[in-house]
């Protein structure tokens, strides 16, 4: 397999393959384009981190960071199935964007990728056109929700046996194994333990405190698990999950009032959560008050399956 031409940049401009030192820089560079796009910062460091860390990503293959000709990033990309590209604010317009996706494209198709995705906010509506003017077309929508909490939240009545104490050191490989079988459902491929603590337990933003687990007898039954992520007003809620055999018992919505009642405690205004069209939970959050703040749309695009970029022989 021959080495995939670099994405073609301005004069000046030069990019090589991200690395692990890298990520405070790409976290300064996404906030600045979140800023921008949402007038607030929703990415931390453990995210980007994460994304570098994915399972099967090899970052001398898979990433791309652009560098301004002042040596600073103003420009990202990395694939593995899904991908992502971002642009700083102050270096649109140069074309750096399509040349990304024109990157991502053939990097996937020299892997053998049959389908890419990308996820876009729907505020970004030059990405969304970019997008659809490469033959993406919309697979999913993902809804980022928020409840005000202006007063102490209403307790519900718990089912019968059903006990929900806080998050503890020694539940993290139960919770694991529990929402990893509840997002089997819908999830393209099952998370290891190491990449899944990655984004939950081990991130430096976890707020065990307003986590809440909860048992039936000695099992775990279901979790919520929530982060405390600085420079916000918001809790925020990352994973969800009640037991396939245990659901339409109220045990999630009385998960979802604890964990808002400990951000009320903390002083919390509102507690946010993103959910994706293929779990079929919007109603749930909506019965317990929760509204959409905003949405992005899971773009896919089918690749011709067993192309290889001209002149790649392997």
């Amino acid at each position: 397999m021959t080495d995939l031409p670099p994405p073609r940049v301005p004069a000046g401009y030069r990019s090589r393959p991200a690395t692990p030192a890298d990520v405070p820089a790409i976290h300064r560079l996404v906030a600045d384009c979140e800023r921008d796009l949402l007038g607030c910062v929703d990415t931390d460091l453990d995210t980007v981190a994460a994304d570098l860390a994915r399972p099967g990503l090899q970052l001398a293959s898979d990433t791309r960071l652009v560098l301004d000709p002042a040596g600073q990033p103003v420009a990202w990309a990395w694939v593995d199935r899904r991908s992502e590209v971002d642009v700083h604010p102050g270096h649109r317009g140069l074309g750096l964007g399509a040349s990304l996706l024109d990157w991502v494209e053939a990097r996937a198709q020299q892997a053998g990728t049959e389908r890419l995705v990308q996820t876009v906010s729907d505020n970004d509506l030059a990405a969304v056109a970019l997008l659809r003017s490469r033959g993406y077309g919309a697979y999913a929508i993902a809804w980022l929700l928020e409840i005000a909490l202006p007063a102490e939240p209403v307790q519900p009545e718990l089912p019968a046996g059903i006990v929900i104490r806080p998050f503890r050191p020694g539940d993290e490989h139960a919770a694991h194994q529990l929402t990893e079988d509840a997002f089997d459902e819908w999830q393209q491929r099952r998370k290891s333990y190491e990449e899944w603590a990655l984004l939950t337990v081990e991130r430096a933003t976890f707020a065990p405190a307003v986590s809440s687990v909860a048992f039936d007898g000695d099992l775990m039954v279901g979790a919520a698990l929530a982060l405390d992520v600085p420079g916000t007003g918001d809790g925020y809620i990352e994973r969800v999950a009640v037991r396939g055999d245990h659901r339409n018992r109220g045990i999630a919505r009385a998960l979802l009032r604890r964990t808002f009642d400990g951000f009320h405690q903390q002083g919390r205004q509102a507690c946010t959560l993103w959910t994706h069209s293929g779990t079929g939970a919007l109603s749930l959050y909506e019965r317990v008050g929760m509204t959409v703040r905003r949405s992005s749309t899971v773009h896919a695009k089918a690749l011709p399956a067993g192309h290889r970029p001209p002149g790649d022989p392997a």
